[in-house]
């Protein structure tokens, strides 16, 4: 094919610029100044056979923990082989994991590094979660007779009318039937994932996993601590998860109007990605506000007005801890939101703003219970939040209607392993 000859050899030209990113981007987080013969397919791993699961990021690493616990429960003698492809993702899995599993980077997508990994990994299957479709990677395993899965499969809107379009359309039909089953997050992104030239034969709707992730009673206790020694008890926390650039600067004025009205809320501002820390950091100084880092430790007491949760991982207790919370990634157009089904996993009320994609259908129920709701903006965010604050016995009865509606959507778990056990009989 000749777009797959003219992608191979861009993915060639493009390893200097990618390592000179991986260089600049590690003057902020050192992490990507390491392990960069990994990115280039040179690992070891331990002798055995060998299951291989790849996890792009931390939230894709948290979604897949519970499968790789349960693949080591069915198959103790196996060596996890988990990939990652950014350092806060492998920092995740260590934290999460220990050394239970195998850390490494997934190689760059050039033909050289994916043979290079798969001969050196000898992987009896391949499981990817959610959309990491790369097609010299695909093709590679393909070659090798390396079984692939795709699980928690899921396709936006925008990603399928991308793939509908020449020569997308080529490479995704190429990619897809380089599957040999494909575990759909939903009955939409299995259509979508059919029309971008998936086989039917191979796709099942199995659900989604972020369903099967319930807040644990660690979490839970972890958040009555943290109350007590924030002696928030008696105080409304709101928090604001997942939020992206501009959306901070909007949320100060939204934390204005609610402050007015609830003099003793705490806010918690979780931001998306680590590497914006420091600047929103920064934005905090140049308001009124008293506020801490919780990475530093800092106190917090009745003068604290807001606490910048810059660490990783206490997404769940944050959500557990919180009165009322907003995902973010949505009050601008580009990324779609964030996973509305954490916090209706933890009883949290929460808002979203008005650009959430694919998150409608799950939303759905959850806005019949006045558990969640879309706002236009920034201040119907605020009114809403400001709602929910004032009718302590009605939000935690809604609260209770989300855990009934995140708990109705389990099972995709038993499903997605039902199809790796299948997938994997021969290698038994």
């Amino acid at each position: 094919m000749i777009w797959r000859g003219l992608y191979a050899g861009l993915t060639y030209l493009l390893l200097l610029p990618v390592f000179g990113y991986f260089a600049w981007r590690g003057r902020i987080e050192p992490d990507y100044r390491r392990h960069w013969s990994e990115r280039l397919g040179y690992i070891d791993v331990a002798a055995g056979r060998t299951l291989w699961i790849h996890a792009a990021s931390v939230g894709e690493v948290i979604l897949v923990t519970p499968v790789l616990e349960a693949l080591m429960g069915r198959y103790p003698e196996a060596n996890i082989l988990l990939t990652t492809f950014t350092p806060t993702g492998r920092a995740e899995a260590r934290r999460r994991l220990g050394d239970r599993v195998q850390l490494r980077y997934l190689p760059l997508d050039t033909p050289g590094a994916t043979r290079r990994f798969l001969r050196r990994a000898a992987p009896a299957v391949g499981i990817v979660a959610e959309t990491e479709l790369w097609p010299n990677l695909l093709a590679s395993a393909d070659r090798a007779g390396v079984p692939m899965v795709l699980i928690n499969a899921s396709l936006s809107e925008r990603s399928a009318a991308r793939y509908r379009r020449w020569p997308a359309s080529r490479a995704a039909r190429f990619m897809l039937t380089r599957f040999a089953r494909i575990a759909a997050a939903g009955p939409l992104h299995a259509e979508r994932f059919v029309a971008a030239g998936a086989s039917e034969e191979t796709l099942e709707v199995t659900g989604n996993l972020k369903y099967d992730r319930k807040t644990d009673s660690k979490s839970r206790q972890a958040a009555e601590a943290l109350r007590q020694q924030w002696r928030a008890r008696g105080r409304p926390v709101w928090l604001t998860a997942s939020t992206h650039a501009t959306e901070e600067s909007q949320l100060i004025e939204a934390f204005e109007v609610l402050k007015a009205r609830h003099p003793n809320l705490l806010w918690v501002i979780a931001p998306r990605h680590p590497q914006r820390f420091d600047e929103v950091a920064a934005l905090l100084e140049r308001t009124t506000w008293r506020y801490v880092r919780r990475s530093q430790g800092d106190g917090v007491d009745d003068r604290t007005d807001i606490v910048l949760a810059d660490t990783l991982g206490e997404l769940d207790m944050f959500y557990a801890l919180a009165d009322v919370a907003f995902v973010g990634g949505s009050l601008a157009p580009g990324t779609g939101g964030h996973n509305v089904i954490e916090p209706a996993a933890a009883g949290c009320v929460f808002t979203t703003g008005p650009y959430v994609d694919d998150w409608h259908e799950a939303m759905a129920p959850m806005i019949e219970t006045n558990g969640a709701a879309i706002a236009a903006d920034v201040w119907g965010v605020a009114d809403k939040t400001e709602a929910w604050l004032r009718d302590d016995v009605g939000r935690r009865a809604s609260g209770q209607k989300l855990v009934a509606v995140a708990g109705a959507h389990c099972g995709a778990l038993r499903r997605v392993l039902d199809i790796l056990e299948d997938v994997m009989a021969p290698f038994s």
